[in-house]
């Protein structure tokens, strides 16, 4: 009976659950096919209006255009032309990369070989404006194209400039960027001795000035100062790894920390041997997270999800960034504030607040004559706070009890605005000069700041110094600060990073090395590093004094993502002394360093390494051929020194190679090959096979989509700092987020052919030999370099 009963139950709660699901699919189907009734609705009317079938973004939003009439951002007259502006896509720009020697070069090349091309270009009726170069920045280096991105890519008459940006970019000599993204690193002035920090760093556009600052000077083999370039989003980082690298610097360095509470970094004492110093740096950038409604232009979902909330959010962040940016700024040294936002509750709201704090230490600085061609109009001393539905508060007081946790003391115009010199910030409006929308304000630090006791703060006591108290008169007491509750530890996101490893003076690699390039003793070779404890050693890096330093006394509070530039990498050959072979990379560095293996070619002899595979020795110069004879198989580096007497514009030219038996092969990428024959007069658009494609080299490498799509994108050379700053968590990831920056973790090596045994040199490398660069599993599991073809 129990039986029974317990089967009839069965049976009946499958009935009823055939049912149910009978029901259930009955009306997902219905709800499917109104959703699809909806949808084909929606697309039939919303079509027409978009040649991708979505809806025409509307450029306009009335509380923003009410809210900035209200605060008098715009000079009179002059309100509609900015409106007007801001609807229009902005213009393409980029710049070539300052530091290195061929830079002038490059810009010569870049003149004759396309610019003058397109002189009374005419497309669809449209005449193609000639690019031109911005007035304000330096020596003609940085360009501007009245034509997006878009327009760039389709227009058949640019597509012989577009392919030369693209492989510029990679090999590190040419940088797509914003225009108003080149101005805080011009003003920070940079000098080759300085200690640099950039709180908010990535995707790295304005890293990447300030390195190239760092270089200026020439004569250097490698500057004493150095940049750190920090940001608090790990994958980020990554993306900043990138664009470091293809400077080839050995005195940067990626680190993954929040930037409001940056911890202390301690150096050695020079003056007291044994002690510990608290580093403090010559120069800081704060480019902070911000609502972006500078960057209308470009990231039109910013008309719609605009609100003056925004401001409000982002400002305590704002604030508590400055501050440590302040605190870590050395007495004498430049501080430069700067967002992409209109608003003054983003800009001088939170200038004007440390400044009314520091009693005095931080000190705007007049840059009025400083870029001079640069049009701007002065920062606000006054403005407003307004909520929601534009209801103005005169002063904190007036503010309800409920709104005073979203609206802050620190958002009013301090009652000292014109004794503090509000009016030297600098803002940049759209109209002006074609750009986009940036606030600039540069500070300097003039004595130690009221809240800490200069010269005292050890690494022990980071923790103290990034909370909601501090002794702000000196005398012992701690008091609150307006920065807000404390804070949680961080805890890091992402996976544990490699250890940074350096050479000990009796480092048993190194003796090998050392007599096989000819190394003099003078070489520091404790600066190189590598970056596994077990097992082969596949890679060496190399970085300056101050980096190797920092790394090595604070590698258990900073969290490292990447520092130094690869010298020399693992090659086994039965045939060769040496295990370890040359890079491109570090080949500026060691240069001046190496005696041997030094073969000195003709500039003919430079194309025919780098437009053939594995060309056979005797295809070079008598000369060539008698230096690669007496150097003997393996690693070397091939040099081009241009006479001055015939060929004053060139400038020498340095391939990392490798000599077989009877042939010769460069290690050099793609883009760096390109840039190289473009140097010397080479077509590089004639350079194909019988098969019509071009001619890859056999260490060749290419840079991979990680679409998905499999096809390589071409747009992927711009890394637009800016898009970066919307300061909302949720939204903002996604809205701002540059195209680049998912191809951009794809690093180019310069090991594709290391797989490859090459019947004639017979070199046998590890395929699989893959830089310990401080990418983590994930992104190195994205890097695939193109296999030579042979």
């Amino acid at each position: 009976m129990f039986g029974l009963n317990r089967i009839i139950h069965i049976n009946s709660i499958h009935t009823c659950w055939k049912t149910f699901s009978s029901i259930g699919k009955e009306a997902n189907l219905k709800s499917v096919a109104e959703m699809g009734k909806r949808r084909g609705k929606w697309n039939k009317g919303e079509r027409t209006q978009s040649k991708g079938g979505y809806p025409d973004i509307v450029r306009a939003n009335e509380a923003f255009e009410e809210y900035y009439k209200a605060q008098g951002i715009v000079p009179e007259g002059e309100w509609d032309q900015f409106v007007s502006t801001l609807r229009e896509n902005l213009p393409a720009t980029f710049r070539i990369t300052g530091f290195k020697r061929h830079a002038q070069q490059l810009l010569g090349f870049l003149k004759s070989h396309y610019f003058n091309e397109l002189v009374d270009v005419k497309v669809e009726g449209l005449t193609i404006q000639k690019p031109y170069p911005l007035p304000w920045y330096p020596d003609e280096l940085a360009w501007q194209l009245n034509l997006s991105r878009s327009n760039i890519r389709k227009i058949p008459a640019l597509e012989k400039l577009h392919n030369f940006l693209i492989t510029e970019t990679e090999s590190g000599n040419i940088s797509r960027q914003e225009a108003v993204s080149m101005i805080p690193p011009l003003l920070l002035d940079v000098k080759p001795h300085h200690k640099v920090l950039d709180v908010c760093a990535a995707p790295g556009s304005k890293t990447g000035q300030l390195i190239e600052m760092l270089h200026a000077d020439d004569s250097q083999t490698w500057p004493e100062g150095f940049v750190v370039a920090n940001d608090s989003d790990n994958k980020r980082c990554y993306i900043m790894v990138h664009q470091a690298k293809r400077l080839n610097s050995p005195c940067v360095m990626i680190v993954n920390q929040d930037a409001t509470v940056m911890p202390v970094i301690e150096v050695p004492d020079d003056k007291n041997d044994g002690e510990m110093k608290q580093l403090k740096f010559d120069r800081v950038l704060c480019d902070v997270p911000c609502s972006a409604d500078g960057t209308l232009r470009k990231n039109y979902v910013v008309w719609k999800r605009w609100s003056v909330h925004n401001g409000f959010t982002l400002h305590p962040l704002q604030m508590n960034i400055l501050t440590r940016g302040a605190e870590l700024l050395e007495i004498g040294g430049k501080l430069v504030y700067s967002t992409c936002s209109f608003n003054p509750i983003e800009d001088e709201a939170v200038v004007g607040a440390l400044l009314s704090r520091s009693k005095g230490a931080m000190e705007l600085v007049d840059c009025s004559k400083d870029l001079p061609h640069l049009k701007r109009v002065n920062g606000l001393t006054k403005w407003k706070v307004l909520n929601e539905n534009g209801k103005e508060f005169p002063n904190y007081e007036e503010v309800p009890f409920k709104n005073r946790r979203r609206i802050k003391e620190s958002m009013f115009p301090p009652e000292n605005a014109e004794d503090l010199h509000l009016e030297r910030c600098i803002r940049v409006l759209p109209h002006q000069q074609n750009t986009g929308g940036f606030f600039i304000a540069v500070l300097q630090k003039t004595k130690g700041l009221p809240w800490m006791k200069e010269g005292k703060q050890s690494a022990t006591t980071e923790v103290d110094e990034s909370s909601d108290v501090k002794d702000e008169d000196g005398d012992g007491k701690r008091k609150a600060t307006f920065r807000g509750p404390p804070s949680k530890r961080r805890h890091f996101e992402g996976y544990k990073e490699d250890p940074f490893i350096f050479f000990k003076e009796d480092e048993e690699l190194w003796p090998p090395v050392r007599k096989f390039f000819g190394i003099p003793e003078s070489f520091p070779n404790t600066q190189l590093l590598i970056r596994c404890e077990t097992g082969k050693k596949r890679t060496i890096y190399f970085v300056n004094e101050a980096i190797k330093q920092i790394i090595s006394n604070n590698q258990n509070k900073l969290k490292v993502i990447n520092s130094g530039v690869r010298m020399f990498c693992r090659s086994n050959s039965p045939d060769v002394d040496c295990n370890f072979r040359l890079t491109q990379e570090g080949s500026s560095s060691l240069l001046p360093y190496v005696s041997n293996r030094l073969v000195y070619l003709t500039k003919n002899d430079v194309i025919t390494l780098l437009t053939e595979e594995n060309p056979f020795v005797h295809k070079m110069t008598e000369e060539s051929r008698k230096q690669i004879n007496d150097n003997g198989q393996g690693s070397l580096m091939f040099v081009y020194d241009p006479p001055q007497d015939t060929c004053p514009e060139e400038n020498r030219i340095v391939v990392v190679g490798w000599r077989g038996k009877t042939s010769v092969r460069s290690f050099v990428s793609k883009g760096d090959r390109y840039h190289i024959l473009r140097l010397c007069g080479v077509d590089v658009n004639t350079l194909v096979d019988k098969k019509t494609k071009p001619i890859k080299g056999a260490a060749t490498t290419s840079k991979q989509n990680n679409d998905g799509d499999g096809d390589k994108d071409d747009e992927d050379i711009e890394n637009d700092e800016d898009e970066e700053k919307l300061g909302d968590a949720e939204d903002g990831e996604d809205v701002m987020k540059d195209e680049t920056e998912e191809d951009s973790l794809n690093e180019t090596s310069e090991d594709a052919g290391e797989g490859v045994v090459n019947k004639d040199s017979k070199v046998t490398t590890d395929e699989t030999n893959k830089e310990e660069d401080g990418l983590n599993k994930d992104a190195k599991d994205k890097i695939e370099a193109d296999k030579p073809q042979l």
